[in-house]
C-alpha cells in the first residue's frame, strides 16, 4: 500500500472511488451517497485544504482522508460552535484544522492505514487544534475511536446530533503539533 498527498484535482478525479469507499466505511445507503458526493466535491476549494490517499499497488483507492481550516460560515463549524460553550469555543476554534473525512474500505481496516492517514493529515495541517467528529454507537466506530484516543483525542461534546443525520456524534479533538514520536509513527 502507498500513501500519497492528494491535491484538490486528484481527490475530483477519483470522486467516484472516494464516495463507494466513504459508504463503505460508513454504512450508508445508497441514495444518500449523491448528496454526500456533491458536498465532497466542494470541500476541495475551502482554505487550507489538505488530502491524503491510500493506494493499492494495482492502484485501487484502499482509502483516504481529508481535512480544511475551520471558519465561521461552514456547516459543521458553525453546528459544533453552537454547542460549545465560550471558553472552549475560545481555545477549540480560533485556529483549528477540521478532519472532515477519514476513511479506509472495510476490508482493508486493521493494518494502520487509517493511522498513516490520520498523522500525515496532523502534519500537513499548521493549525493550533483539530477537531472531528465519529459516530457515538456504530459498531463499526470502534477501531476509529481507538484510532482517535491513541492519537490523544480528547472528549470536546458528546451525543451530538447534526440535523439531517440518524446517529450521535461525538466531537473530539487535540492540540497540535502531535509530539515527534506520533509524528513518526514511533511507539510513544
Amino acid at each position: 500500500m502507498r500513501l500519497v498527498a492528494w491535491q484538490p484535482d486528484d481527490l475530483l478525479r477519483r470522486l467516484d472511488d472516494v464516495v463507494t469507499v466513504y459508504g463503505e466505511a460508513m454504512g450508508y445507503r445508497p441514495e444518500l451517497l449523491q448528496t454526500r458526493r456533491g458536498y465532497i466535491g466542494s470541500h476541495v476549494r475551502r482554505p487550507g485544504f489538505r488530502a491524503v490517499a491510500t493506494l493499492t499497488p494495482e492502484g485501487r483507492l484502499a482509502g483516504f482522508g481529508y481535512g480544511y481550516t475551520s471558519t465561521a460560515g461552514q456547516w459543521w463549524h458553525d453546528q459544533v460552535r453552537s454547542a460549545l460553550a465560550e471558553p472552549d469555543r475560545q481555545h477549540w476554534l480560533p485556529s483549528c484544522f477540521e478532519v472532515v473525512e477519514l476513511h479506509v474500505r472495510p476490508a482493508a481496516q486493521g493494518h494502520g492505514i487509517g493511522a498513516r492517514q490520520l498523522r500525515a493529515l496532523l502534519a500537513m495541517s499548521d493549525a493550533r487544534t483539530v477537531l472531528l467528529s465519529t459516530p457515538e454507537a456504530d459498531e463499526q466506530a470502534s477501531r476509529a475511536w481507538r484510532l482517535y484516543r491513541r492519537f490523544g483525542f480528547t472528549d470536546v461534546l458528546r451525543n451530538f446530533w447534526f440535523p439531517g443525520d440518524e446517529r450521535a456524534f461525538a466531537i473530539l479533538g487535540r492540540e497540535l503539533p502531535l509530539p515527534e514520536h506520533a509524528r513518526t509513527g514511533e511507539p510513544s
